[in-house]
């Protein structure tokens, strides 16, 4: 069942409600009984970590092998700063 937020117009109370998709929005205020707006909220974002998800555990061998080669060759090489020899500019007379 859906959660739904609430805001009184009159007195401020911000409280949840869970209710069934079809209901009727609330319209009084649980604590003043006065009009209550229902709020548009972002709603929840889910993440797929760890193991059990295809990405992870059901993709071939041969995939993750070349996955993992693409990876090592896409790492940027490390270079000693004060190794490298800048070229000086030419001075024109």
């Amino acid at each position: 069942m859906p959660t739904y937020e609430y805001e009184c117009t009159s007195c401020g109370n911000a409280f949840e409600a869970f209710q069934s998709i079809t209901a009727k929005p609330l319209r009084k205020c649980p604590k003043c009984g006065k009009k209550v707006q229902r709020l548009i909220s972002a709603g929840s974002g889910f993440l797929f970590k760890g193991s059990g998800f295809y990405s992870t555990d059901y993709r071939s061998k041969e995939y993750q092998q070349q996955a993992k080669k693409e990876k090592e060759s896409a790492a940027p090489v490390k270079t000693d700063s004060k190794k490298e020899k800048k070229a000086k500019p030419s001075k024109k007379s």
